[in-house]
């Protein structure tokens, strides 16, 4: 049974930084792309980063980039998002998911492609 597990979300104050870890059981997360998404209340799920598997290119949103870095460690089977200089815009649920379709990343998230969905860790930034 595959499972995907978000956790490292919290309360954290605007300019200060968080790492957030996709942890994956039943799965290899180094043999696909592999995409982190948020959501915020009343809004739609936003594509925000994205790590390729076949050469480990990446993928940011422009919301985020500059801010944040994805990142991997396949010997622990698990993807990182480290955010820094974080703004009260990124307050959401924070998921990561697969891309069975492809090894690595476009310029774009397109959410139909990912499955295997956590159950989202929550970022809260403020004062």
């Amino acid at each position: 049974q595959v499972q995907f597990v978000e956790s490292g979300g919290g309360l954290v104050r605007p300019g200060g930084s968080l790492r957030l870890s996709c942890a994956a059981s039943g799965f290899f997360l180094d043999y696909y792309a592999i995409g982190w998404f948020r959501q915020a209340p009343g809004k739609e799920r936003e594509g925000v980063s994205c790590i390729s598997a076949s050469d480990g290119s990446t993928y940011y949103a422009d919301s985020v980039k500059g801010r944040f870095t994805v990142s991997r460690d396949n010997a622990k089977n698990t993807v990182y998002l480290q955010m820094n200089s974080v703004e009260p815009e990124d307050t959401a649920v924070y998921y990561c998911a697969a891309n069975l379709l492809r090894r690595r990343c476009l310029n774009e998230l397109r959410g139909y492609e990912f499955v295997y969905w956590g159950q989202g860790t929550q970022v809260t930034v403020s004062s």
